[in-house]
């Protein structure tokens, strides 16, 4: 499946079928025993992908490539850095910016739109947390040089890990027809990401998991 195709599957997966389980979830609302794993997941491998960049970021123009409901792009404008939020899907745009503090409105920037568009402009650093899980490979390194010539630093992001556990779910997701299933995640290695790229560097800045929730944090440098 294409880049292209799979954007609009998560498009509309996220604006017709999740926004309120997703709301619920990036909120301190009370949620079930496994979705609470899947916070507590998040909430750490949010803490990580923070850690991963300058202590100091003030100043830093920051894309919070697939910001969902805002919580990471809050964490970065609160040490400083000017964050340009965007999201595939408007209505968790629409929630990010209602959850905004008002302290911060003149430090983040939220639009709904491709994160890829060259139109965004020229980043000291990039972070995409769970936003580039469904793609391919070859989609992931060239999202990843896409981003290159306008990256100034870094760009952290999260891929689902290649885990017997991720294979089974993949292999079994596969079963069900389109229409009932959520966009599949794609399970892969650093290598294999590595492997398809033809200029700059990744490390592997490790894995979170808690309960259901399963992701691996990259680095990419150009």
């Amino acid at each position: 499946m294409s880049y292209e195709a799979t954007r609009n599957r998560v498009e509309t997966y996220f604006d017709r079928t999740a926004t309120k389980t997703w709301e619920r979830l990036t909120s301190d609302a009370p949620v079930s025993g496994i979705r609470a794993t899947v916070r507590k997941g998040r909430d750490e491998m949010r803490a990580n992908i923070i850690a991963a960049l300058p202590d100091d970021l003030r100043g830093a123009r920051i894309l919070d490539a697939g910001c969902g409901t805002g919580a990471l792009a809050f964490e970065l404008a609160e040490r400083g850095a000017d964050v340009v939020g965007v999201d595939i899907s408007p209505q968790l745009i629409d929630i990010a910016t209602k959850r905004t503090p008002r302290k911060l409105d003149r430090k983040i920037q939220f639009s709904s739109g491709d994160m890829l568009n060259p139109a965004l402009g020229a980043f000291d650093h990039v972070v995409a947390m769970d936003s580039m899980i469904y793609y391919s490979a070859a989609d992931i390194a060239n999202i990843l040089e896409g981003i290159a010539p306008r990256l100034g630093g870094r760009m952290v992001f999260t891929v689902a890990p290649r885990t017997p556990l991720l294979m089974l779910m993949w292999r079994a997701g596969k079963l069900f027809p389109r229409s009932d299933r959520s966009p599949t995640m794609v399970p892969h290695t650093p290598a294999s990401i590595a492997g398809k790229l033809e200029r700059g560097k990744l490390r592997d800045l490790g894995r979170v998991t808690s309960g259901f929730y399963i992701s691996n944090a990259l680095e990419f440098t150009s």
